[in-house]
């Protein structure tokens, strides 16, 4: 089970409150222009990183509903194949989010809601023996499957990794036949009722993130089905949304108390995925201290999610996506101004820790004792460091 505790945007602000607008500049002028520059950043960070990352998102877990819906009604591996790829495009867009978790994803506790590791596979068996919880999972008059598996099974049960489960077995997409047979006396069939029901929840869960980044006008109709039809939260106390929040930095009515608090929670968050990193997703393994604390164990795709987390952290620094980042808006292009040094050790670091990842022989699972997993948790560690005097430099 995930143990990384995040802060929110309103307690990241309550503990950065002795934090202030200054910087290089030395008047109100420059003071102003600073804010200016960090504002753009925030802009560029909120429409070009966090709401395309979630957009794709909820439209790839609103698509693997629908393909394990497919599955569930005609049993051919080419369905089995094509829900597949669409669960490894939508996960490794939430990966690359979890740079930005201390929003949405964790005030409204949507990160351990649907990435709670390891899988209670224990559990998930003996609630799949039970013809009241499969009925359930199917869907009443009164509730639906999706509502009644958000509502009714706990984390350990819901979420990505219950999905793969159903979806891969030791690195390879599942053969079909093998929902012909049983499983620790479930029948495997049920394990289609009980996936689709998940991914309903998942991609609710989903929609509710983009929502609370983008705001109603954003997205109508997804708007509608969370916050009139499943009346989940979508907006902070106060009323705003997050992206909202974050680009009035500094106005009364932000818990975002300046435009240089905003930059320091950019890399703050960027900090926390760093972290994770090395000190769990990677160390608790690879030190002993949680041997099945292994994240992705059916897909084998530990190293991929572990690769993706670096490049939502290079997102974030870059002020885009792959492929679309900003030489003058983003982090990177402000401390190329300011200290190119740091930022070159930033950057390089970046690199260095997807290089040092992509070295771990697969699957993780069987190699986590490998001296690789020790290389690349030293940098992404130096990696934290780095990004911990970012922090430092924009509270100066």
């Amino acid at each position: 089970m995930k143990r990384v505790i995040y802060l929110s945007a309103a307690a990241a602000a309550s503990l950065l409150v002795a934090a202030c607008d200054t910087g290089s500049g030395s008047g109100p002028d420059d003071l102003a222009a600073q804010d200016a520059r960090f504002i753009s950043i925030a802009d560029r960070f909120v429409n070009h990183t966090v709401i395309p990352t979630y957009t794709s998102l909820s439209d790839y877990t609103a698509q693997l509903v629908t393909d394990l819906e497919a599955l569930k009604a005609d049993l051919t591996q080419e369905n089995l194949d094509k829900a597949c790829e669409t669960f490894l495009t939508a996960r490794a867009y939430w990966e690359k989010s979890e740079a930005f978790l201390w929003g949405a994803a964790t005030d409204f506790g949507i990160d351990p809601h649907i990435d709670t590791w390891p899988l209670d596979l224990t559990g998930l068996k003996e609630a799949l023996t039970n013809s009241a919880q499969i009925a359930g999972l199917e869907g009443t008059e009164d509730m639906s499957g999706d509502i009644y598996a958000g509502e009714k099974l706990g984390p350990t049960l819901l979420g990505f990794h219950g999905i793969e489960y159903v979806l891969f077995w030791e690195g390879a997409n599942r053969s079909v036949s093998w929902f012909d047979g049983t499983d620790s006396g479930v029948n495997c069939k049920d394990y289609l009722t009980y996936a689709v029901a998940v991914a309903g929840d998942l991609r609710n869960k989903c929609w509710q993130m983009e929502i609370a980044w983008a705001g109603e006008s954003h997205n109508p109709e997804r708007y509608a089905k969370v916050n009139d039809e499943l009346e989940l939260p979508v907006t902070m106390t106060g009323g705003a949304y997050y992206g909202e929040n974050l680009l009035n930095a500094g106005k009364a009515g932000s818990s975002c108390r300046s435009a240089a608090i905003a930059m320091q929670w950019l890399v703050e968050g960027c900090c926390t995925i760093a972290d994770e990193v090395a000190s769990q997703k990677i160390g608790m393994v690879y030190s002993g201290e949680d041997a099945n604390y292994v994240e992705s164990p059916y897909s084998y795709k530990s190293i991929v999610d572990f690769e993706d987390n670096m490049i939502s952290i290079r997102n974030v620094w870059n002020g885009g996506i792959e492929g679309d980042y900003d030489s003058v808006n983003s982090l990177s292009a402000y401390f190329k101004e300011v200290n190119p040094e740091l930022e070159g050790q930033i950057s390089g670091a970046i690199d260095i820790s997807i290089e040092k990842i992509r070295a771990i022989p697969e699957p993780f699972i069987e190699n986590f004792n490998d001296q690789n997993c020790a290389a690349a948790i030293e940098a992404i560690q130096q990696l934290d460091t780095y990004l911990a005097l970012a922090v430092n430099a924009l509270s100066e």
